[in-house]
């Protein structure tokens, strides 16, 4: 049996979808709220649905079922203010199952972020220690919240500390794909964008408020979420493998590349419109991201990812532009 919190969500109901089309029981564990999650899991088989405020009960009966854990619910919103929230769900609630794991000998995978890396000044290196970890500075609360997870993780083991038999954190770039939706202004703008460009509406991107980028000029590794499921799955097929590993493309692309992808996929003229970026976003916002992938290619993976244009060709003719954009 396979536990995946946050299943309902973004990255975690592409894992679900993935897991059960392989045949494995897999058990979500999430909030459904009334914003049509629900769908994200509805084409799947289920072993079970947990709330996260049951999991601990669940867990102390089922201590010798569960194989794996991934871990991909969390507080995901980079302007969350609420920051005893974002400890609560983000730190708490995953060093709780990581010592679960450990003490039961299960495989463990978690949710990092490239938002730890804060405005990517001292770079994009998903190098492992207690002193390279120590560098970083996030920009937000999520940020900080999966830095504090990644530097305990770093010093149990540096500690020579029990740890699970399997480990792995993914400092997740950006994300985009199907099952999105339930996001709001988290969404990718992809898929924010959509139904305003195939209505023949401008494209919306932000400014740039730095003379070293022109509007639209400023890049981010987008990874297409298909790609992040399939490392998630190498990792469950490749049991010696352990560590902390970037997950992007290696490959950073400007917002003007993603959205003449989005022109070319629909099939209409470009159409782009800038606004400001609001107040509070503008001295927290990444002008550049950029995964360094040495990592885990050394660590065997090989698999090539999928460029930005095939992605969101894949994404707007198979998802959006159907009557059921779902996975």
């Amino acid at each position: 049996m396979l536990l995946v919190t946050g299943g309902a969500g973004f990255i975690g109901s592409n894992l679900v979808a993935a897991l059960a089309e392989r045949g494995h029981d897999v058990v979500v564990c999430d909030w459904l709220r009334s914003d049509e999650r629900w769908r994200n899991l509805a084409k799947h088989e289920l072993a079970g649905l947990i709330a996260p405020d049951d999991l601990p009960a669940w867990l102390a009966r089922n201590p010798a079922a569960v194989k794996a854990v991934f871990l991909l619910g969390a507080v995901r919103s980079t302007t969350e203010t609420d920051v005893d929230l974002i400890v609560a769900r983000n730190v708490r609630a995953t060093l709780d199952l990581w010592d679960w794991c450990t003490q039961h000998r299960v495989r463990f995978f978690y949710a990092s972020s490239a938002a730890t890396y804060g405005d990517g000044s001292l770079g994009f290196d998903d190098a492992f220690s207690c002193r390279e970890l120590a560098r970083l500075r996030p920009l937000n609360a999520y940020g900080w919240s999966k830095q504090v997870v990644d530097r305990r993780i770093a010093r149990l083991e540096e500690q020579g500390k029990p740890l699970p038999p399997q480990w792995a954190g993914l400092k997740f770039f950006n994300v985009y794909g199907p099952n999105e939706y339930h996001k709001g202004s988290m969404q990718s703008v992809a898929a924010k964008n959509y139904h305003s460009v195939r209505a023949a509406q401008p494209l919306v991107l932000f400014r740039s408020h730095r003379p070293d980028y022109a509007d639209g000029a400023q890049r981010r590794d987008f990874v297409y979420v298909q790609d992040c499921v399939e490392v998630l799955l190498w990792l469950l097929d490749n049991p010696r493998v352990s560590g902390l590993y970037n997950l992007g493309t290696g490959r950073s692309r400007t917002w003007l590349d993603l959205a003449r992808a989005m022109f070319a996929a629909v099939g209409v003229p470009e159409a782009i419109e800038f606004v400001d970026m609001p107040e509070p976003l503008i001295a927290k916002y990444q002008y550049f991201t950029e995964a360094r992938m040495e990592r885990l290619r050394a660590a065997g993976f090989d698999r090539p990812f999928t460029t930005l244009e095939d992605g969101i060709a894949r994404y707007v003719r198979g998802y959006l532009a159907t009557d059921d954009p779902y996975r």
